[in-house]
């Protein structure tokens, strides 16, 4: 029987560092194979200060927050954190991005530093380095007028 269990547990807290001793004794003793992924990525207010980044961008740029996300801000401006190069069995070698999910919150900061100065020199658009509650209102009011474009 083939069967996929995905669970996390944050072993800061005793509770879970109970229930992930309790699996991986009984996973260990049942012989099964299990794959062990340790999360380092983002905090969520690098997180959100990385889409309202991205969306001041892409407001003033005039392009959608995806292109400008994958095209811009990975491969353009952040190529060695974020292309990775895969051997395709019939096309060779190809580029793929990794998600920004998947670096660590180092990478993210340079990553994230890297683009607005960038952003500046290159694009003229400014991006400031934190965003007040207000200018978050107005940029979820601007992403909800702009949201077909975005």
């Amino acid at each position: 029987m083939n069967s996929h269990f995905d669970m996390i547990f944050n072993l800061n807290l005793d509770y879970d560092r109970e229930r992930f001793k309790t699996r991986s004794t009984f996973l260990l003793e049942k012989r099964r194979v299990v794959e062990l992924t340790e999360k380092t990525g983002r905090t969520g207010r690098q997180n959100n200060y990385f889409h309202l980044a991205l969306t001041v961008f892409s407001l003033d740029y005039g392009e959608s927050l995806e292109y400008v996300k994958q095209e811009i801000f990975k491969r353009h401006v952040n190529p060695d954190i974020f292309v990775v190069k895969k051997s395709d069995k019939i096309l060779g070698e190809v580029e793929i991005l990794k998600s920004s999910a998947d670096i660590s919150k180092e990478d993210m900061i340079t990553a994230i530093d890297r683009f607005k100065v960038w952003s500046t020199r290159e694009a003229g658009i400014f991006i400031p380095d934190a965003f007040s509650d207000d200018e978050r209102i107005e940029l979820m009011r601007q992403i909800e007028i702009h949201k077909n474009y975005l």
